[in-house]
């Protein structure tokens, strides 16, 4: 079952153009990174997530193959996931195969075609589930359906560690949109990669295959085939560094010299060595986080993570 279009007012080409403009337009110019995920983008995401550098997808597996029994016992029978980012929706399987009778799982994702081919792919494996889909972006506000609370404890999934894309002043607001989501007798499992040395971290950007590079590149891609754009894509180098008094890893487009580029009838300078900030990654302590989602409305409940403590599950209760 399906709710929301791809032609919703947060997903088109007007909101797109919108953001592109704004962003360009700024003295120190960025682009939002939820745009990076049109088809091409979210396929090249698949492929990041099996290089080596990129620890952060393999560890979380780890993770939670081993702490899904415990996550299980915690939410109960008969409970809702909403994974927010679900993308292939294969992590999730890990946490629906350890619960007792799963009643439902909603899929939530910017991306429409790579949504409901996961979805179908995830009902053919769990003919019994209720799977029910949401297009949309879901750092906005968005209707959930109305059966939602009428089975078990309702859980939010939200892996992947894309807690760290929001900027410290969001994560907050976003986590308390959360707790209104699942109620007091909720739940959220949450993956959250930690702080850690920065040749570790630098490297799972800059990945020996260059598909990050590709990867943060697609962005001017869809503004060339989406906008009009007349952007010289090779004219730009990807670059991504660990900003550690930030606490995060940033990553940009500078332009390779000086340039003009037109999208949509208008015109942008760029200097050579200018950059376009396109991403954010925090990392976190876990005393860190569980202090941000205490304030949030969050109790925490048991936290997870690797031997070598790279990455960290985190499951809160909402009461």
């Amino acid at each position: 079952m399906k709710i929301g279009d791809e032609n919703e007012p947060d997903l088109s080409a007007r909101t797109f153009l919108n953001d592109v403009l704004i962003g360009l337009s700024h003295q120190s110019k960025y682009l939002p990174a939820k745009w990076f995920y049109d088809h091409t983008g979210a396929k090249l995401f698949e492929k990041i997530c099996d290089v080596p550098e990129y620890y952060l997808t393999r560890t979380e597996r780890e993770i939670l193959e081993t702490a899904a029994p415990d996550i299980a016992r915690e939410l109960g029978s008969s409970a809702v996931l909403i994974e927010y980012g679900s993308g292939a929706m294969t992590k999730v399987r890990l946490v629906l195969d350890a619960i007792d009778k799963p009643y439902a799982f909603v899929a939530v994702d910017i991306v429409s075609g790579q949504l409901e081919q996961a979805a179908a792919d995830l009902e053919a494996a769990y003919p019994e589930l209720r799977v029910q889909t949401i297009a949309t972006d879901f750092t906005n506000d968005f209707s959930l359906p109305d059966w939602l609370h009428s089975a078990g404890r309702c859980c939010v999934f939200f892996p992947g560690s894309t807690i760290g894309n929001f900027e410290p002043g969001e994560i907050k607001e976003f986590l308390q949109r959360l707790h209104r989501t699942v109620d007091e007798n909720g739940a959220l499992l949450i993956g959250v990669d930690l702080k850690k040395d920065r040749k570790r971290l630098e490297a799972a950007y800059n990945d020996s295959l260059g598909l990050t590079a590709l990867f943060n590149k697609n962005i001017l891609r869809r503004i060339n085939h989406e906008l009009d754009g007349d952007i010289c894509i090779n004219s730009f180098q990807h670059l991504a560094w660990y900003n550690s008094s930030k606490g995060r890893v940033e990553m940009h487009l500078r332009s390779c010299l000086d340039q003009n580029l037109n999208i949509a009838g208008q015109e942008f300078h760029f200097r050579a060595g200018e950059t376009i900030h396109t991403e954010n990654c925090y990392k976190f302590t876990v005393p860190e986080f569980q202090s941000i989602a205490t304030d949030s409305g969050f109790r925490p409940v048991q936290v997870w993570t690797d031997k070598d403590n790279l990455f960290s599950i985190h499951l809160f209760d909402a009461n």
